[in-house]
């Protein structure tokens, strides 16, 4: 009976041990299991993840590309803009210029005077036309201060257009229908040492005047202001 009660106990030692190497192995397995099911979830999510991100740096590239070219037209246009805004500016400038010189504005600057005065001795009234300024001699100062780059020219403080007629009527001349006696001054807009140097070259327009014994004096302007052409009825 002894022997029986041993092979008892040693059959319910190895059943013991059985069970608790089933447990264990049971347990180990459930946990492996746990984590190898945690473990793919999360490789399944990085996978996604990194999905997205792949797809978001894709459609930064674009928008990047789609920027860049939208900056691009957008130069353009500026660069369009800059040069219709240069040439408006150009057509304006030209616009004024051509109102300065048809005296449809009112003009101010630097610039020279030129004073023809008849001559202060006549030694016969029989040639006294002689010595007295007459038309040509205003036209010849006129012609050669436009010539010089003058902007602006008035007589007696009338300007004068492209239009502008000047004629001799007796003792006067007439401008656009307009009478002035004599001293004549003849306001330039322009560089004043230019215009100067233009009349006063040898057997230029001064020496021509002088050899008709007209008494000619110019003088330098820091300002001249001048006005609008004076509209008549012989517009």
């Amino acid at each position: 009976m002894k022997k029986v009660r041993g092979n008892d106990v040693i059959l319910s030692f190895v059943c013991l041990v059985l069970g608790f190497m089933l447990s264990f192995s049971y347990q180990y397995t459930k946990e492996q299991t746990a984590k190898r099911n945690v473990t793919d979830r999360q490789w399944q999510k990085e996978y996604e993840y990194r999905q997205l991100l792949i797809q978001a740096q894709e459609k930064n590239s674009k928008l990047k590309k789609q920027l860049l070219k939208k900056q691009e037209q957008i130069h353009q246009i500026e660069k369009e803009l800059a040069n219709e805004q240069n040439a408006y500016t150009g057509l304006v400038k030209e616009a004024e210029q051509l109102r300065m010189y048809i005296g449809k504005v009112k003009v101010k600057g630097k610039g020279i005077e030129v004073t023809l005065a008849d001559a202060s001795y006549i030694p016969s009234e029989q040639n006294a036309t002689n010595y007295i300024v007459h038309e040509q001699h205003v036209l010849k100062v006129i012609h050669e201060l436009l010539l010089s780059g003058a902007e602006a020219i008035a007589i007696n403080g009338q300007r004068i257009s492209h239009r502008s007629y000047i004629v001799c009527n007796g003792p006067v001349i007439e401008v656009d229908g307009v009478q002035h006696a004599a001293p004549f001054v003849i306001s330039a807009i322009g560089d004043p040492n230019v215009l100067t140097s233009a009349l006063n070259i040898a057997g230029g327009v001064k020496d021509q005047l002088v050899n008709d014994h007209v008494v000619v004096k110019i003088a330098s302007k820091e300002e001249i202001v001048l006005d609008p052409v004076f509209h008549t009825n012989h517009d």
